[in-house]
């Protein structure tokens, strides 16, 4: 069934819909006293808003995540953050003894949501996933696809206004990704998120976000942000994708000369 087209942001925060967002201005932030990973890092997401950043290995992504969530602070410039962010990274970070569906609900049991309701809205998460079956399961029985399906869960669950998503589909293979991009769409029509996506993949940002925002080389700065109006559902052989993704390369490519 076709996913739906996403709710636009929203305007205004309000008790139903909390503040989100992230803004950095400027940002220079130095690993080790001599490693400067970002440097002049300007650009916005706006609440509701999906932006995809796209960049070399070691142009500072991970890093960017760490800052919108408050995580790291920037040795120069600002981070504004909107609400609470919450970051999933590469690893899914499952708890070893917590069956499936437990480590799912976990966010939502750690912000005070009885048990049984936990599992219930959980559970209709695993079920969107394909992944209902395995509910019982402990996250040694699983592949790295279905471990890393359940943590994006998790962490969409938490209820967070702001989510950063740090290349969230990257251990699965081709099918499984194109279903759980599918899924994450679906999820964000339904329940609107500001979402801050690191990817190494031009078609994934193509087909998830609002925007692209394209860094360089370390130090990372920003290079292009290419804006993404194309209704939902996206396919990866429309050609208005198509054309995202090489406008996306082509800043990739251009960013390394």
């Amino acid at each position: 069934m076709p996913s739906p087209t996403r709710t636009p942001p929203a305007p205004a925060a309000t008790p139903e819909h909390p503040p989100s967002g992230v803004a950095f201005d400027g940002v220079r932030l130095v690993h080790g006293g001599s490693v400067v990973a970002l440097d002049e890092l300007t650009f916005a997401v706006s609440p509701g808003e999906v932006v995809a950043v796209v960049g070399p290995s070691g142009c500072g992504k991970s890093t960017l995540l760490d800052l919108a969530c408050g995580l790291r602070r920037p040795d120069a410039g600002t981070v504004t953050i909107g609400g609470t962010a919450v970051l999933m990274p590469q690893g899914d970070t499952l708890l070893p003894w917590a069956s499936a569906l437990d480590n799912a609900a976990l966010a939502l049991r750690i912000a005070g949501t009885p048990k049984a309701d936990a599992r219930r809205l959980a559970l209709a998460e695993l079920e969107a996933l394909g992944l209902s079956d395995f509910a019982a399961a402990r996250p040694a029985a699983l592949s790295g696809g279905m471990r890393q399906r359940i943590a994006v869960a998790r962490t969409l669950l938490s209820g967070a206004p702001t989510v950063c998503l740090d290349e969230p589909f990257g251990a699965l293979d081709a099918i499984t990704r194109a279903d759980a991009q599918r899924w994450l769409t679906e999820t964000l029509a339904r329940r609107p998120r500001t979402v801050l996506l690191v990817t190494h993949d031009t078609e994934e940002a193509a087909l998830l976000a609002d925007r692209v925002v394209v860094l360089s080389p370390r130090p990372g700065r920003v290079t292009a942000d290419i804006p993404v109006s194309i209704p939902g559902p996206r396919s990866a052989t429309d050609p208005a994708v198509v054309a995202i993704r090489a406008q996306a390369l082509q800043a990739l490519n251009e960013s390394r000369t």
